[in-house]
């Protein structure tokens, strides 16, 4: 049987600093796809805005003030940064689906059809990571990746405090103590969406933490091996 797996790519993995990180980034990533789709398995991908959608915010932010409406500006960035990634991988002959889903149920069937889908935002409200266990709820996978610029989930925002302790196997529980349960702004982020915490749970979908930075790490969790990151359990 075919092993479907889904990960949602922070936004921010695609455009490090400098120039030539950018590149090995996608380069390894690359090799990952391929070493996916020789293996037989299926990936869907669910890709963030980034810097262009926290710009377009920013931009249209300073005339619109309906939520929704600046919402739909980092979604049409989400879909550009999936487009990236689509055309990366079908130019090295990867079996990649040729258009880009607006919905989970879409990405769904063409996981069906294809070996990869790349894919952005859906709906107002939803962050990527909410898209991300949608999709692996529709499509049948027992858990989502979620590859971000942090290493762990922490007790606390390691930002502002020096005491925060990272946490590397906690229940679903234990992170919606953490993240909260009311759906985030337009531009805001937290290490799992509060949306998403609460899909997976309803699910029960296990969600893995990691720094998608490393892609060797995110490597091991599609291989089912250790990894330095947090696993969150649904029961």
């Amino acid at each position: 049987m075919t092993r479907t797996h889904v990960v949602a790519l922070g936004g921010s993995l695609l455009r490090p600093e400098e120039a030539e990180k950018r590149r090995q980034w996608l380069g390894q990533l690359r090799q990952l796809i391929v070493h996916v789709e020789g293996n037989g398995g299926k990936l869907g991908i669910v890709v963030g805005g980034g810097l262009p959608a926290r710009e377009g915010i920013e931009l249209a932010k300073n005339i619109i003030s309906d939520s929704d409406k600046l919402d739909e500006v980092g979604i049409a960035a989400t879909r550009l940064n999936a487009t990236v990634l689509q055309q990366i991988f079908l130019d090295i002959g990867c079996d990649v689906a040729p258009s880009i889903p607006s919905t989970t149920e879409e990405a769904s069937s063409l996981i069906s059809k294809h070996s990869i889908v790349v894919m952005g935002g859906t709906t107002p409200g939803h962050t990527t990571d909410a898209v991300a266990i949608a999709l692996a709820r529709d499509c049948g996978a027992r858990n989502c990746i979620i590859a971000t610029n942090v290493d762990y989930v922490y007790d606390k925002d390691p930002r502002k405090y020096e005491e925060a302790k990272p946490m590397f196997d906690i229940s679903i529980d234990e992170l919606a103590e953490i993240t909260g349960t009311e759906p985030l702004l337009p531009g805001q982020s937290a290490v799992v969406d509060p949306v998403a915490v609460g899909w997976a749970k309803s699910a029960s979908i296990d969600i893995a933490v990691l720094d998608g930075r490393d892609i060797s790490l995110l490597d091991s969790a599609l291989e089912g091996k250790e990894f330095s990151g947090t696993l969150i359990r649904s029961v």
